[in-house]
């Protein structure tokens, strides 16, 4: 994964000087190349609004959305005790099983939040081409990912519970898991679920042809 990381100025300079300090080489976009064990999805942050019944409206967002994030040209900013941060990131290599982190939870000092955004994404055919530098396309001739299992977080953020769903490859049927409880799940049903981490597989070439067959 590239890395691409710019200093900003304080925030509360005046705006000749932190002209001033973005000619410096300090404050100049730099580009490190990194490994990743799994990719971390940022939700946006829920809005706290009630519907005219005065129920609590839980959001929704698409996959693709969130997954901008590392498609070169999105930019975070990142905030630290002293210094700002701009970051991009980009892909250079889809690996056979990508993790996927849904960041639900935030911890300050007090307490733990969590984000009750619901995902919205296919079960199959997710493809990550565009994720990657034009350069390292070419390399890839497969892209495309379908979930193989998927980690639900219930309730409150201290109180709550797991649940596990999994594809049997042999059928193709999905299952859930809870504690020693494992019954039958339809696809549809996993995209309703507070999604907190997903497996995703690549594609092998004579699957992607059977699937275009």
């Amino acid at each position: 994964m590239r890395i691409f990381t710019k200093k900003l100025p304080h925030p509360d300079l005046p705006a000749e000087e932190k002209v001033q300090l973005l000619q410096n080489t300090e404050y100049q976009e730099m580009m490190v190349e990194s490994t990743f064990m799994y990719l971390t999805l940022d939700l946006p942050t829920a809005p706290l609004y009630k519907d005219e019944k005065e129920q609590l409206i839980i959001p929704q967002v698409p996959l693709f959305s969130i997954l901008a994030k590392f498609n070169g040209a999105t930019e975070k900013e990142y905030k630290t005790y002293k210094e700002n941060f701009l970051k991009r990131f980009q892909l250079t290599k889809l690996p056979p099983y990508l993790i996927f982190c849904i960041k639900r939870f935030t911890k300050n000092n007090f307490f733990v939040e969590k984000n009750p955004t619901i995902v919205n994404f296919p079960i199959t055919n997710v493809d990550l081409r565009e994720y990657l530098s034009e350069e390292v396309q070419a390399a890839h001739t497969n892209t495309t990912y379908d979930l193989i299992a998927n980690i639900v977080h219930d309730g409150k953020p201290s109180e709550g519970s797991y649940r596990i769903h999994v594809l049997h490859h042999g059928t193709g049927k999905w299952y859930e898991l809870q504690d020693l409880q494992v019954t039958d799940i339809l696809p549809q049903m996993i995209t309703l679920s507070e999604a907190y981490i997903q497996i995703w597989k690549r594609r092998e070439e004579d699957e992607t042809n059977q699937q275009g067959a």
